[in-house]
This record gives structure tokens, C-alpha cells and sequence, in this order.
């Protein structure tokens, strides 16, 4: 349940981290009540992840790909451009996150 959960809360603090843009410092109500609620259920799942995936590794997890999904809706949604460098930069995240998820003897399968 763990991995379950936590693509869950991934999602969740994407899409709240995308509203937080759209906020536009907290002025409109709608996107600031997706921010709360988005951020609220992103931490509740990430405290049940830690019952069975180590800190360590569900935070890369976490983090790695809340990178690459922001970057995405950043680039698709608020029509931001990614250059070379930025991909690449990405991508070696992107990288980084399935060799701890297929590899490492750390993370719960």
C-alpha cells in the first residue's frame, strides 16, 4: 500500500503545487482552497508511506517525481519552457528515482 499511497500523495502535491501558481499569492479563493486541501492530503498519505518505505527513500521518491510532474504541467499548462540543460536536468532525476524504486534493496516491494 505504501507505493500506492504514495503516487496518491505525489498527485496531490502536484496538482496543489500547480494551484499555487494559479493562486496568485493566495488572491483567489478557488485555487488557494485546492492548495490547502492538495497539500493537506499530500502529507497525510506521505505519513502512511513512512509506515513501510524508509524517510529516505519515499522522500527521493516524493520529490523526484513531484520535479518531473511539475515540470510537465508547467511546460503543458502555463506554457513554460523547458531548454536542453532543464531537461536534461530533469531526466537524470527522472533517472535517479527508478533506480532507487527497481534497485534499491531499501524501498519494500
Amino acid at each position: 500500500m505504501g507505493h500506492i499511497y504514495l503516487v496518491i500523495a505525489v498527485v496531490a502535491e502536484v496538482i496543489a503545487t500547480s494551484a499555487l501558481k494559479a493562486s496568485e499569492e493566495f488572491s483567489k479563493p478557488i485555487p488557494t482552497i485546492i492548495v490547502v486541501l492538495g497539500y493537506g492530503i499530500a502529507f497525510y498519505l506521505l505519513t502512511l508511506v513512512l509506515r513501510t518505505i524508509p524517510i529516505g527513500i519515499a522522500y527521493a521518491l516524493w520529490s523526484g517525481l513531484g520535479i518531473v510532474l511539475v515540470a510537465i504541467v508547467g511546460a503543458f499548462y502555463y506554457k513554460e519552457s523547458l531548454d536542453l540543460p532543464a531537461m536534461l536536468g530533469i531526466g537524470f532525476i527522472l533517472a535517479g528515482v527508478f533506480i532507487v524504486n527497481i534497485f534499491s534493496k531499501s524501498v519494500a516491494h
